[in-house]
């Protein structure tokens, strides 16, 4: 597709966003970045990991945007007996009423739709959540040794809530790093919350317009991925990331103090392929290094692993992450790279980074 082509999708994007927001401003009270943050994600391709309490209307916000979308809806309540092949499917003998001959037939699960809501994800056994991550990293369930491909676009959003911790089965990291965006739902504001009772009692019904379909989503996630990115941003976001491992001999003193471990290559993946999405969703067409930190809080939390020291001073991993927002900016200012940028043409400007050429 040509570069012309793509700036034309770039602003049906920006528009469809806008529109997705208004839709769902009419059954979602504020809440305005979170679902910032699930759109980034969805149109980047990746998965999202929901903290909240209950009863911040989770569900009704995931429903509504596969509303907006055009997407099917599956919501999935994990529980301590289910089983793996209650989410992927089953396979049932079928007899052949003209024959006589019995075959086995597959019978898809809940985990057959665009957009599956896997509530309370922590609170099934760890080879039941398994086999929800293979059809989340692959896209494909297996069922008596048989391959199943899952519809496209296909993304996961899983819910914890982070005050019930007894008969939960916490996701392992190796697991947690497989969610793009870990998202963290807080409570409503006043003037929200008076909002939502007055909607909640009265007798309204409304109902939400769909935006995109299906095949148009998946037209915008390519060219999400053909956003040009700036050497010097993509090393920004590779400082970010690296700069959690307390091993490194660079990483911050507060980094040494209170991380066990930090966040795997597959952050600065994510760092970049969700400020690529957040351009598209803003109208850019390049990448700034207010992108990268706009999603870096989602993108880290959940790959940093904090220590005793940590616990038992308060430090969050949003702390830590909010730290490094800071501290990184220096390193990378104190770093001659990438300055071939000088010697070239000027681009026009939605194809340059809002922070290149300006050294």
């Amino acid at each position: 597709m040509s570069p012309d082509n793509d700036l034309q999708a770039v602003e049906r994007l920006h528009e469809a966003y806008q529109q997705i927001a208004r839709e769902l401003a009419k059954v979602i009270v504020g809440q305005r970045e979170v679902i910032e943050q699930l759109l980034i994600a969805m149109f980047a391709r990746g998965h999202c990991l929901l903290v909240g309490v209950p009863g911040l209307a989770k569900t009704l916000m995931i429903r509504s945007v596969a509303d907006a979308l055009s997407l099917d809806f599956n919501r999935i309540q994990f529980t301590p007996d289910l089983m793996p092949s209650d989410i992927t499917g089953t396979e049932v003998i079928q007899q052949d009423q003209a024959t006589g001959e019995r075959r086995l037939r597959f019978l898809p699960g809940p985990v057959f739709a665009n957009i599956v809501l896997a509530d309370e994800v922590n609170r099934t056994p760890p080879k039941t959540q398994a086999a929800l991550l293979e059809a989340m990293q692959e896209h494909q369930v297996t069922a008596g040794g048989q391959r199943h491909k899952l519809p496209q676009p296909f993304f996961v959003l899983a819910t914890q809530n982070p005050i019930e911790q007894e008969g939960t089965y916490p996701l392992p990291e190796a697991q947690l790093d497989r969610f793009m965006f870990s998202v963290f739902v807080d409570y409503p504001d006043e003037d929200d919350e008076l909002e939502i009772v007055k909607r909640t009692t009265a007798d309204l019904e409304t109902q939400v317009t769909p935006t995109l379909d299906a095949d148009q989503i998946m037209q915008l996630t390519r060219i999400v991925r053909r956003v040009p990115i700036a050497d010097h941003i993509a090393r920004y976001a590779l400082q970010l990331a690296r700069l959690t491992r307390h091993q490194l001999p660079e990483a911050p003193e507060f980094v040494r103090q209170y991380v066990m471990w930090g966040a795997g290559p597959r952050a600065s993946q994510y760092l970049v392929l969700g400020a690529k999405a957040r351009a598209i969703l803003q109208g850019r067409y390049y990448v700034s290094q207010d992108d990268i930190r706009a999603v870096a809080l989602p993108v880290l939390r959940h790959r940093i692993k904090t220590n005793f020291n940590a616990d038992a001073e308060g430090v969050s991993t949003d702390d830590i992450v909010r730290r490094l927002i800071d501290f990184v900016p220096r390193v990378i200012e104190d770093q001659p790279h990438d300055r071939t940028h000088r010697h070239r043409e000027p681009a026009p400007d939605i194809f340059r980074s809002a922070d290149a050429g300006q050294a």
